[in-house]
């Protein structure tokens, strides 16, 4: 791999817009779950100190909706994926943003993971796994297909580079 091959550079291909639904429902289930504790806290205890849990709850439903608009729609935005003959791409993130290259010629194993409301909704996530001591490469919210794709075509690339994958 050529130093102009294995340039860091956006990669080409965004994540199936899928996920910007499974990100919000994903989202949507942990607010529910803070909305739900405070509603409950709400209920079981005296009125004493309605006048901060209302306020409380009020504040808690605004940050809700705010990431709720925008976090899905900005991850999609960030999150891109590319793999070539020589490298796997990703760019992944939402506020910490993180490039990486992974050359094929390093891969040891690739693995395609569907949690069930991924299956739900039709995605499924690839993990490339490598000597790195920076961890394993995670490409999210890839529809099914395009995963299968991706983990049959690295796999075929390892097998077909020589090297140990160290």
């Amino acid at each position: 791999m050529d130093v102009q091959t294995a340039a860091l550079r956006p990669p080409l291909h965004r994540v199936s817009r899928t996920a910007i639904w499974y990100w919000t429902i994903r989202a949507a289930l942990g607010w529910l779950v803070v909305i739900g504790a405070q509603v409950a806290w709400m209920v079981v205890a005296d009125g004493d100190h309605d006048a901060i849990r209302i306020p409380a709850l009020a504040v808690t439903a605004v940050l809700a909706a705010a990431h709720l608009i925008v976090m899905p729609r900005w991850r999609y935005r960030v999150h891109r994926w590319e793999t070539t003959p020589e490298a796997v791409y990703t760019l992944s993130g939402w506020f910490k943003q993180e490039w990486r290259i992974a050359p094929v010629s390093r891969i040891q194993t690739v693995d395609s993971e569907r949690g069930p409301l991924e299956q739900l909704f039709g995605l499924a996530n690839v993990t490339v796994t490598t000597a790195s001591a920076a961890g394993p490469i995670t490409i999210s919210g890839l529809a099914r297909e395009t995963a299968d794709r991706i983990v049959h075509e690295l796999t075929a690339s390892a097998q077909a580079t020589v090297g140990d994958a160290t």
